[in-house]
């Protein structure tokens, strides 16, 4: 790896930090936001941990200049955040005033720092009353969509250029509809295929209005992996990981650029009638061209498709496992553990698998558009000093690693041209609740003050000799 200090990036290289609305924002019921799927789930038993609900998160609502004052602070460059339907339309009915008058607000902090504001339209927080109608196993709910983001562009349209229509559709529909670890908890495998297909339609849908809205850069980002054989001769472990990249990666990848779905995954899956979903015109509606792809990746996967010996370690958290198992097409997974270091979460740590995804995009469809890495990052147990700082000094190294595997990557000919770290703030970690730490910047979750780590004041390092190098 070229040492960050001697590092020339491109020109233009973006620097940023990503949050989202439903894991910071707080006022869960102010203003007239009305409940969203992760408000009602997390009032489950058992759904979050310790109970914690995002009702107060870490009050950015209320606390936003300040928090926009520690972004120019740091020097970042853009700000990735996402935008509420259940408050712009609190049960999809009109628009509340409140709700969009937020995101004005914030959208003028942003410019009047400096900060290019990155929009995301739907960070996984769908209006409970759309998931009562049935939510995204509903085609109805990709038209609902399309009509939701068709009124965030005429409020915000006028000064912001950079749109994102979904964060991680994988999560949203796999991982809430079919392993019921996320909101909104459901274990239906076809409801699962279904949210799958209605978020890639509503996604199509989005970019075509806002492309003819006159919206400057319109993109998606995934969730990205490298499914590894855990014995590269084995031809079980091999077809385990087929069948991950298969429903993770190319099941997302394929149809919105390549205007179809995988052979081998419509074969896996094809128990539950998945192509009767499609419809005539959906997948040209999906390949809709985008500006640029954004790449959200913490760790890679290695798999094998046997079970793990009786007492042996897995690579993977035990509620990470519940979220692989029941993915439509990839029963019969294990995770063995390969030694490596580990983040709080029981992730992995190899930022190599970082620099090969982003090359190996880059190969394997060369009709690819620009690359943005639009998350990354690391939990690991923070500590408040008695100096009163947080000397996180694992996630520094972490954040280093990768910003250089993203460095070697662009050296590798991939076209990467930002990097925004996960997360500007600690938040609320969806299932995990206020448990797992992410932020570079602290918050006490009794006071809400902020605290930035040693992360963040390296982050800020990192950005001001790129810069200086140039």
């Amino acid at each position: 790896m070229t040492p960050l200090t001697e590092r020339e990036w491109p020109d233009g290289f973006l620097w940023g930090s990503a949050t989202a609305a439903a894991q910071i924002e707080g006022a869960a019921h102010e203003d007239g936001k009305e409940d969203s799927i992760w408000d009602h789930f997390a009032r489950q038993p058992g759904a979050t941990a310790h109970g914690d609900t995002p009702e107060v998160a870490v009050d950015h609502y209320h606390r936003m200049p300040e928090d926009v004052a520690l972004m120019k602070r740091l020097g970042l460059a853009s700000y990735r955040f996402s935008v509420s339907w259940a408050r712009v339309k609190p049960g999809d009915r009109s628009v509340n005033p409140a709700g969009v008058d937020f995101y004005s607000r914030l959208v003028d902090e942003l410019l009047e720092a400096g900060i290019l504001p990155w929009l995301t339209l739907y960070h996984w927080d769908l209006p409970q009353a759309v998931e009562e109608t049935g939510g995204w196993a509903n085609r109805d709910t990709a038209y609902r969509f399309r009509d939701y983001a068709d009124a965030v562009y005429s409020a915000l349209g006028d000064r912001v250029t950079h749109w994102t229509t979904f964060n991680e559709p994988l999560c949203s529909s796999l991982i809430g509809y079919a392993a019921g670890e996320h909101a909104p908890g459901r274990r239906e495998p076809r409801a699962a295929l279904a949210a799958l297909h209605h978020q890639h339609l509503a996604h199509g849908e989005v970019v075509a209005l806002l492309r003819g809205r006159g919206a400057e850069q319109l993109g998606i980002t995934l969730n990205l992996t490298n499914a590894i054989p855990a014995d590269p001769s084995d031809p079980v472990d091999l077809d385990a990981a087929r069948r991950l990249d298969a429903i993770w990666n190319r099941a997302f990848l394929e149809p919105l650029l390549l205007g179809r779905y995988p052979a081998d995954f419509l074969e896996d899956v094809r128990g539950h009638d998945f192509e009767a979903l499609i419809r005539p015109g959906d997948l040209e509606t999906i390949a809709q061209p985008i500006d640029f792809l954004g790449v959200n990746h913490y760790h890679d996967d290695f798999v094998s498709g046997h079970p793990l010996p009786a007492g042996s370690a897995s690579g993977l958290t035990p509620t990470e496992k519940t979220n692989a198992s029941p993915f439509v097409g990839s029963e019969h997974l294990s995770f063995p553990s390969r030694g490596l270091p580990r983040t709080a979460m029981g992730w992995d740590v190899n930022p190599a698998g970082l620099r090969e995804l982003l090359v190996r995009l880059g190969a394997e469809y060369p009709s690819l558009p620009p690359l943005y890495v639009t998350e990354n990052g690391a939990a690991y147990e923070d500590v408040l000093d008695p100096d009163g700082g947080v000397h996180d000094v694992e996630r520094i190294a972490y954040l280093r690693d990768h910003i250089a595997a993203v460095g070697d990557a662009i050296d590798a000919g991939a076209d990467v041209r930002g990097y925004f770290v996960w997360s500007l703030l600690d938040n609320f970690e969806w299932a995990w609740g206020y448990d797992k730490r992410f932020g570079i910047v602290r918050v006490d979750y009794d006071t809400l003050e902020r605290t930035v780590k040693d992360s963040g004041l390296a982050y800020a390092q990192m950005i001001g000799s790129s810069a200086a190098l140039r």
